[in-house]
Parts: structure tokens; sequence; C-alpha cells
């Protein structure tokens, strides 16, 4: 399935993953593409399974069965390691429970995507941090922030470094 010059953003091809071995399928995918270029909203009641396809895409889950392809890359043949540099390199996550870190500043925190992996840049720091109403709380600690001051910040540690492919979930849900 892997194939560089796929026009694929993700394909997943008869995917199942289970929180622990032996236990009940949480997902089960028979086939699932995204084009490069198209966007998707997933929706759904709590518990259907919309955050883990999301960390399964990004490979920060890995799947029982089942193949992975996210921009023409089959994340489960990567090592552990590779796989987190190239997630690093290459994609920008915000996750539903943002997991910024505490004793970091609201600047260092955006920043630490272009401080862990290459090829990422933080020049276009002030841009974002202006586009999301965030630029006057950048030396601020993030523990000093209201729930959608923190969403944001973790939008914007998404965004920088421009990532080829962006998976948020539930990116919104503590923003006015």
């Amino acid at each position: 399935m892997s194939n560089p010059t796929s026009r694929n953003s993700i394909a997943l091809k008869d995917v199942e993953f289970a929180y622990r071995r032996g236990g009940p399928k949480v997902l089960e995918v028979g086939e699932f593409r995204l084009g490069a270029g198209e966007s998707c909203f997933l929706y759904g009641p709590s518990g259907c399974g919309k955050t883990t396809l999301l960390g399964v895409s990004a490979g920060v889950l890995e799947p029982q069965r089942g193949t992975v392809e996210v921009m023409g890359e089959e994340v489960g043949k990567l090592g552990r390691g590779k796989r987190d540099r190239w997630r690093g390199e290459k994609l920008g996550y915000i996750f539903q429970m943002f997991n910024l870190i505490p004793y970091l500043s609201v600047r260092d925190n955006i920043l630490l995507p272009t401080r862990l992996h290459r090829g990422r840049s933080g020049e276009r720091l002030g841009e974002i941090a202006a586009a999301l109403g965030i630029e006057e709380l950048l030396e601020r600690g993030v523990l000093e922030l209201s729930v959608g001051q923190q969403q944001r910040v973790a939008a914007a540690r998404a965004l920088i470094g421009s990532p080829q492919l962006v998976i948020a979930d539930e990116p919104t849900s503590a923003l006015d």
C-alpha cells in the first residue's frame, strides 16, 4: 500500500484496534481514504471511536490489524522512534486534552515541535499567535490561562512549522 506518490493524505485498510490484548475492539475500519487537500469532519456520540481513529491515523496508537498509510508512508512499518520523528516533522496534532507542558510558557509550548524536530520553523509564531488572539499571552505560563486560551495554544503548537497534515481532536470544544 505504501506509495510516495499517493494522492491520499490518509488511507486505512482492514484496521482493527483494541486498547488491551484480547479486549473488545473499539475501532473497525474496512476502508477509509482522505484525499490530498481534502478535509474531513468526524462526528458521533462519545465512545464511538473518533479519538481512537485519529490516534491510529496519526501513528500515536498502533492497530492490532490492518494497514495505515499517511502521506504515502505506511506508518506500521516504521519503528517507534522513527514513527515519532516522522509524526513530529510531518503532522500537526491537536490533542483532545491539549497535552501542554505545565512548566513551560505559552511561547515555549508553541515552539516545542520546532525544538524537537528538524524541518520545523518557529518563524510564524507571531502570525499564528495573532490569528488565534494569544499574542499578548506568549510569556505567561499555560496554567495561568483559561481552558479556551489553552486550547488556542494547543492549536498554535499544531500549526507551527506549517505541517503537511493537521489532525485535530475536538479543536473547538472549549472556545467561545
